[in-house]
């Protein structure tokens, strides 16, 4: 259990680095693009792992299109690009350069969205694990189709009470396309995070 509490100072330091990471990812999703992609986070949670229906508000309903890695490290768990079906259906519209209903593009979707998936999760822990000088190790992404609901049970190992949680805008060729990315710690990481952001950001 937490021994302190989260300021918003705390969810402010969380959303800069999480920007950063997505800054970087964007940079790489321009050219496989081949368009000006804008990535930004405007809102971050920290809540308890069993306050599903505070994660129901950040457009999770229903089944969805989630990429996941494991990582391991100074602080360890598993983070997860979540998509709504229609959301990750243009995303890999705008990758592929496929129209909708095409087989070649429901043959390519999983691929795509694992492989941007990889790109997000990778620009955002990496942002994370630079300021905090340390280094994580990662799984290969893995792509499933669920409920939220299923994604927090699958995490069985993981048994910190508390999750972060980043509601990401996606703007390619002018779609809009929205997601949420999600941090889920093992018991202990999410303070020994906050202690690291804390002694970096004073």
């Amino acid at each position: 259990m937490m021994s302190y509490a989260i300021t918003e100072r705390d969810i402010d330091a969380f959303r800069e680095l999480i920007n950063i990471g997505l800054g970087r990812s964007a940079g790489i999703l321009n050219k496989i693009t081949r368009s000006h992609v804008t990535l930004s986070i405007p809102d971050v949670k920290i809540i308890p792992i069993g306050r599903l229906d505070e994660i129901h508000n950040c457009d999770t309903e229903g089944e969805l299109a989630t990429v996941s890695l494991d990582y391991s490290g100074s602080f360890s768990g598993r983070t997860a690009v979540v998509f709504p079906q229609d959301s990750g259906a243009k995303l890999a519209m705008a990758v592929t350069g496929e129209s909708e209903g095409s087989p070649e593009l429901d043959a390519m979707k999983v691929e795509v969205l694992k492989e941007v998936g990889n790109i997000l999760v990778s620009g955002v822990m990496g942002s994370i694990s630079n300021v905090l000088r340390t280094s994580l190790s990662y799984s290969i992404p893995v792509y499933s189709e669920s409920g939220i609901e299923d994604l927090i049970r699958s995490c069985k190992k993981f048994a910190e009470e508390f999750v972060i949680i980043g509601r990401a805008n996606f703007i390619i060729r002018d779609l809009e396309i929205s997601g949420n990315i999600i941090m889920i710690l093992e018991m202990g990481s999410l303070e020994r995070l906050l202690d690291g952001v804390r002694n970096v950001h004073g």
